[in-house]
């Protein structure tokens, strides 16, 4: 199946993960402004990274790792059709392999979140979905190796995931700056964190926002993603 937004396609058919809500929020919330060079870990189709390839100055540069072969293999095709193919770099290599000669400006990830659940049976999947492939120590350690200085690292998280992450963050000398609580409903109980982390601590930035009000998106979520559905209203 075939993911159309406003200036580029999205085919995951060969992805362990498919494109959905959490991609596309974490896309469209990451702040770029600053970066001149983003590394995406854990691309998958390579949506997050379209998604900041449109977002961003053309000057900028972007490498998205993928340790899945036919993930990686798809997200060439995505990049290879989309608008910036020369902006955006596939590795097909695992993360903890992964040593360019330069830092990031800004690192995003949609990792693994699953600790301690019952593995899906194929190996694909459990590889985009539980940490056995990319422990949230692993992910910390290696965003701080290749972060610059003045580098940040953007996650999105289920809620009890989120909050373990954002001790161990701690712990690595890492604090979160920026983080918005998601709902998908203001009725129920809240779904994801999404975290923004430096280097140096400062005065927390807190925001919320609700995918759905009454029988249709929230105004909220319909303007941070105008840029990329297409027939919003």
């Amino acid at each position: 199946m075939s993911f159309r937004f406003k200036q580029f396609s999205i085919e995951d058919d060969r992805c362990a993960m498919k494109v959905g809500t959490d991609g596309v929020l974490l896309g469209a919330w990451i702040n770029v402004n600053g970066a001149k060079r983003i590394l995406d870990i854990g691309t998958g189709s390579g949506l997050i990274a379209l998604m900041l390839a449109q977002r961003s100055a053309s000057e900028v540069n972007i490498d998205a790792v993928e340790i899945g072969t036919e993930d990686a293999s798809q997200a060439q095709e995505n990049i290879s059709n989309s608008p910036w193919p020369e902006k955006i770099k596939i590795h097909s290599r695992a993360i903890q392999d992964f040593n360019p000669e330069y830092k990031y400006d800004l690192v995003v990830s949609n990792p693994p979140y699953f600790v301690n659940s019952l593995t899906p049976p194929s190996s694909k999947r459990k590889a985009a979905r539980h940490t056995s492939s990319l422990s949230y120590e692993e992910l910390l350690m290696s965003a701080k190796r290749l972060l610059s200085d003045n580098g940040r690292l953007a996650v999105i998280l289920p809620v009890k995931e989120g909050n373990t992450f954002v001790s161990l963050a701690q712990f690595q000398g890492l604090y979160c700056n920026h983080q918005l609580a998601f709902f998908s409903r203001d009725e129920k109980p809240q779904e994801r964190w999404l975290f923004e982390f430096c280097r140096t601590p400062s005065s927390l930035k807190a925001e919320h926002l609700t995918l759905f009000s009454g029988s249709g998106w929230s105004n909220a979520y319909k303007t941070l993603v105008f840029d990329f559905y297409l027939d919003l209203l």
